[in-house]
């Protein structure tokens, strides 16, 4: 009979391991899902994971969505280290997005060489802010961070809207919910021609090494995984939670909201009422799928980015349907958590063997008897 036994220590293997095996699980049930659907896997598969990453635009593609996945995902990565679970990092994004593409409509035609720079800038503090009302919260009337994070989002997304449907509505934009578009110099520039992967990738790439350096070689960064290691170690030492607590998740709203701002100042060129299909929570997915881990994440963001263009493949090559995308990051999620169970849990076959019902009676009959076991009160007549 196989039974779960809590390992001695948790497995490194398979904390490596378990990643490969969801996306794998993932794929299989992909084919199945496939088949189901009435359409031929092999085909399917194609389309959905080879096609896109046919071309060189393709390419481009993937490094371009990949780009918001990686910025959020390193961010909450760190909190999540700490045991701060912010999961609002939509909210951050579209808050940055907000406050540096105001920057840019505030700039207009202007060409000056300081306004892209002071947009990112600005976007940076809007997710900053917005992350910032969580930490009080929290650090003020202990509020639970991931109810309060996942609130803010609606209400960033519903002020967004209100701003693109009125003061920022752009008046020759035939009354649709959208500003005017920003100058070529509020735009992000391209890494390489052929494609729309602008400077945001590179962004992400430096971030992942400057978080890397500061979890692992700063006096703050070894605070945070203390803190979420061992909480009554890092209680013991002195450690200021709340300190840990405004540290991730200003570092995690600063992230998104560098991640808003790419997006608006990058492939989309202006202020939409929707700026993102969901980065801020598929990034949640990345950051776990990476082991929190800042090249694991860099690596987990071009499997979602994939994801994502191979929804809207097959959503035009073969009619999937739209919830295509969103069904395999769920996918990928439940497998991933199923096999995290492993990383402090193991398989064993146990064999069950008869017990008798009853234990053997010679040795009280033998000291009933007077025999070789008996005290001398039983031999007594």
């Amino acid at each position: 009979m196989l039974r779960l036994e809590p390992r001695t220590s948790p497995s490194h293997a398979m904390a490596i391991a378990s990643p490969v095996i969801a996306a794998v699980a993932m794929l299989v049930t992909g084919f199945l899902l496939f088949r189901l659907l009435g359409k031929d896997p092999v085909e399917a598969a194609y389309i959905f994971f080879v096609k896109p990453l046919n071309s060189s635009y393709g390419l481009g593609e993937l490094l371009l969505k990949a780009t918001p996945l990686m910025l959020c995902a390193l961010g909450l990565g760190l909190g999540f280290q700490a045991n701060v679970w912010n999961i609002g990092a939509e909210g951050q994004l579209t808050m940055g997005a907000i406050f540096g593409g105001g920057v840019a409509l505030w700039l207009g035609d202007s060409s000056t060489w300081w306004g892209l720079p002071l947009m990112l800038v600005a976007g940076v503090i809007g997710g900053m802010l917005w992350a910032a009302i969580a930490a009080w919260l929290r650090t003020r009337f202990n509020t639970n961070e991931i109810l309060v994070t996942l609130m803010l989002v609606y209400i960033a997304q519903l002020y967004l809207s209100y701003l693109v449907h009125g003061p920022w509505r752009d008046p020759a934009g035939h009354n649709f919910p959208q500003s005017r578009g920003f100058a070529d110099a509020q735009t992000m520039p391209l890494l390489f021609d052929g494609g729309r992967t602008n400077w945001g990738f590179l962004f992400g790439l430096i971030l992942a090494g400057a978080l890397w350096f500061f979890s692992r070689r700063t006096y703050a960064g070894f605070r945070l995984q203390v803190a979420g290691l061992a909480p009554a170690a890092a209680a013991y030492a002195g450690f200021s939670e709340k300190r840990n607590i405004w540290l991730a998740l200003l570092i995690s709203g600063a992230t998104a909201g560098l991640a808003g701002i790419c997006e608006v100042a990058g492939p989309i060129g202006q202020m939409q009422q929707q700026i993102s299909p969901g980065y801020g929570f598929a990034a949640i997915i990345v950051a776990w799928v990476g082991r929190l881990h800042p090249i694991g994440i860099v690596l987990a963001s071009l499997l979602m980015s994939l994801l994502y263009l191979g929804g809207e493949s097959g959503q035009m090559s073969m009619a999937l349907p739209s919830a295509i995308t969103g069904l395999f990051q769920g996918l990928l999620l439940f497998y991933l958590l199923a096999a995290d169970l492993f990383i402090t849990f193991r398989l064993r076959n146990v064999r069950t063997t008869g017990q008798p019902d009853q234990a053997p009676a010679a040795p009280v009959a033998a000291a009933s008897s007077g025999g070789p076991g008996a005290t001398p009160l039983e031999s007594s007549p």
